[in-house]
């Protein structure tokens, strides 16, 4: 099987992951990053006050969002980029709480997929004083990228399991999990109750 996956990242408005308002991903074909995408999103109702914090680091304000379309209207392109791929983010907690929570809370349906962490990669495969983005895809060879730009960190997560995989000699994300002794998750959907 081929190391085929989909790497995405998300930049929020504030400290919820529910405000969602970038997606960036990269779509990988036997090792090789194929295509790019990204696009704003105006994140859901009660969820889309944009925190100075969050606005210094990613450079997104309300009013560039004020025209993007909302998740529910965003999911299916998202969705249809990655395909049946398995997802890799860096701090895929972070990621994949995005996902689940903003989809619970438009009450958008979320099927389940497999997910890796290129952090907990990283951590297995380079020997670094910091595991943060920048520092991991440098030792994947990947530089001068830049940062908070959800698609630019999705091909930097790309690289770092490119390479893992090469290092380990994994011929997917599943081998690749298994060789670098870190959990393949599982995303599930959460209700919107919750």
């Amino acid at each position: 099987m081929p190391l085929d996956f989909t790497a995405i990242d998300f930049e929020t408005a504030n400290s919820r992951p529910e405000s969602a308002c970038q997606v960036g991903m990269a779509r990988v074909r036997g090792g090789a990053v194929v295509a790019t995408a990204s696009w704003l999103i105006r994140p859901p109702s009660g969820f889309d006050d944009f925190a100075p914090f969050n606005s210094t680091i990613h450079g997104i304000l309300a009013d560039h969002v004020v025209d993007a379309p909302g998740w529910a209207d965003q999911l299916g392109a998202l969705l249809d980029f990655a395909g049946d791929d398995p997802l890799a983010a860096h701090s895929a907690e972070f990621d994949m709480g995005v996902l689940r929570r903003t989809s619970a809370a438009t009450g958008a349906e979320l099927p389940s997929r497999r997910y890796i962490c290129s952090l907990q990669v990283a951590r297995k495969t380079y020997a670094l004083p910091s595991y943060r983005l920048p520092r991991s895809a440098e030792a994947a060879g990947f530089t001068g990228f830049s940062h908070h730009d959800a698609e630019a960190d999705a091909l930097a997560c790309a690289h770092i399991v490119i390479d893992a995989a090469r290092r380990f000699g994994a011929e997917d994300v599943a081998s690749l999990a298994a060789a670098a002794g870190v959990p393949l998750g599982i995303l599930t959907a959460v209700s919107s109750a919750a």
